[in-house]
């Protein structure tokens, strides 16, 4: 072999013994798994008609395909309540009609994100944990069987759970390199900044985890004030950049609605929903004024994402032991307490914000909100991983993998046995209106299809049945088009082709108050749902 093969191998084995060419490997080999199994997930659940079930993730597509399809197209179309980041990922994937029609465009985002929030509980573990250990964590986060469901639909959980995880993964660096190298700890921080910006442009949980996280960012930084002139920079581009997002949607808030707070008490907010669900018989919910209650409810249905019946206890126990270990043996893995936030911040909403979570185990027996378990999966896999390379200090792995493994195949099989929660959640809440929206859509589909027929339409409960008729929005006149909608109330037959009124809704009104040059032609609905009557527009 001659001396130039010779140091050829030499340095391939050393390359090959790096821990970063290591890293590198299993980054690439966890997403090839997780892309292959999010794929595979969105055709199971394709095939069963569920990756639409859930009514806000037919919304969502909604809004992100009004923005540009409407007969008034822009930004404002966005709305109010939902921050605005879910929608504007997907409308590149909804252009297209069939992958808006069948749903699986407004899919992607979330697919991506469940691989890159994998990546990032691999990330984290690995940091400061064993290999072993960081696969442990990232498989138990990529095969929790309701994360698998949540990201084949157009739910905002995937997308907040990956952003989510890469600002814990980003401030846990910077907390690490503080002391021994802090311009690399200062671009930490900014990129922590930028991770927890787009969570905040995902859910509200992020403006809490904010808060949480720069009291945590200004502590560490009075704790090393020797290296304060570098780090101050990294501390004040993150707050200001935090504190820009919020900024940036109250004016957004203000300039489209004249109400700064109008996702917090308008119309649509979570308080306004509530207030009027409220009955004589079911006045208030669990947990309401009651902060222990919404704790209990919280950890429930935290559990029960996790796993059903005697093993709902088994993975939330250990990562809680696991915590509790961490804290008290080592400051390291201080940081890492940023992943029970949730916690706090919904027991806090269900007690004071109008957000309830109904339970089909416990009062009032149904399913509601359910999905807020998945929060906390980020931290119960961290944690079991880091559980695992803390036992294998004391006892040999041969012997921990296997109870490790054990411990969440019983878990997940428990779930996979009754069918996961949220799925059951989507069917209890979606079957019925999925039914009724199949039916509309399949008497829209024998609409003369020419592009100047134009149809009238509350689609505020059901666009879903505009989406599945694969009826472009520009040629529907809806409830977001202000500026011709109010006018089309008064005369809705010379409004529109076809007026479509259902139950209750704005259009069922006007029709009954100006019936005039409207002659109905098809009628639709379910024993146990709304009803719709389709109207055509006579010659006046």
């Amino acid at each position: 072999m001659s001396y130039a093969t010779s140091m050829a191998a030499i340095e391939s084995e050393i390359d090959r013994s790096d821990p970063r060419f290591r890293r590198s490997h299993d980054h690439v080999a966890l997403s090839l798994l997780t892309g292959i199994t999010s794929v595979a997930a969105l055709l199971f659940y394709y095939h069963r008609h569920a990756i639409l079930l859930y009514g806000d993730a037919v919304a969502h597509i909604n809004i992100a395909r009004r923005v540009f399809d409407s007969r008034t197209p822009g930004l404002f179309q966005l709305g109010t309540v939902w921050l605005p980041l879910p929608h504007a990922l997907q409308i590149p994937f909804i252009v297209n009609g069939w992958l808006w029609s069948s749903g699986i465009g407004a899919s992607v985002p979330s697919m991506l994100a469940y691989v890159v929030g994998t990546l990032g509980v691999y990330r984290l573990v690995r940091g400061s944990a064993s290999r072993v250990a960081a696969w442990i964590a990232a498989l138990i986060y990529a095969l929790n069987p309701n994360l698998l469901y949540m990201q084949t639909t157009a739910m905002t959980e995937a997308l907040y759970l990956a952003c989510f995880v890469w600002t814990v993964v980003y401030f846990s660096e910077f907390a690490r390199q503080a002391s021994d190298d802090p311009p690399a700890a200062r671009r930490s921080l900014e990129k922590c900044a930028l991770a927890l910006a787009a969570a905040m442009l995902v859910r509200y949980d992020a403006w809490f985890l904010a808060a949480v996280t720069a009291i945590a960012a200004i502590i560490f930084f009075w704790r090393h004030r020797n290296a304060a002139s570098v780090l101050r920079r990294g501390v004040i581009n993150f707050l200001l950049l935090t504190a820009l997002v919020p900024g940036l949607w109250l004016a957004y808030n203000h300039a489209a609605y004249g109400n700064a707070l109008e996702f917090a008490n308008g119309p649509y907010s979570a308080r306004a929903i509530q207030e009027r669900s409220r009955t004589a018989t079911m006045p208030s919910y669990p947990g309401e004024k009651s902060p222990r209650t919404a704790a209990l409810y919280v950890l429930k249905v935290s559990r029960l994402n996790l796993g059903q019946g005697r093993a709902e206890n088994l993975l939330f126990t250990a990562a809680f032991i696991a915590w509790v270990g961490a804290l008290y043996f080592s400051r390291t893995f201080l940081p890492w307490t940023l992943l029970w936030a949730p916690l706090p911040f919904y027991m806090a909403s269900i007690a004071w914000g109008s957000v309830p979570i109904y339970l089909p185990d416990w009062w009032p027996f149904s399913y509601y909100n359910v999905r807020y378990g998945l929060q906390l999966l980020p931290a119960v896999a961290v944690f079991v991983g880091l559980g695992y390379h803390f036992l294998t200090k004391f006892v040999s792995a041969r012997v921990v993998l296997p109870v490790v493994t054990v411990l969440v195949m019983a878990s997940y099989a428990s779930v996979w046995m009754r069918s996961p929660i949220c799925l059951r959640e989507a069917e209890a809440n979606g079957n019925v209106r999925m039914q009724f929206d199949r039916q509309l859509a399949a008497e829209l589909k024998k609409l003369p299809t020419s592009s100047t027929l134009t149809l009238m339409m509350d689609c505020g409960a059901h666009p879903g049945a505009v989406q599945m008729a694969g009826i472009p929005f520009r040629r529907v006149l809806r409830e977001s088009n202000p500026v011709y909608w109010e006018i089309a109330l008064t005369q809705p037959a010379r409004s529109a082709d076809y007026v479509v009124a259902i139950t209750g809704d704005d259009v069922s009104r006007a029709v009954r108050l100006f019936p005039e040059h409207l002659r109905a032609v098809a009628t639709v609905g379910t024993p146990q749902g709304p009803r719709a009557v389709l109207y055509h527009s006579t010659p006046q």
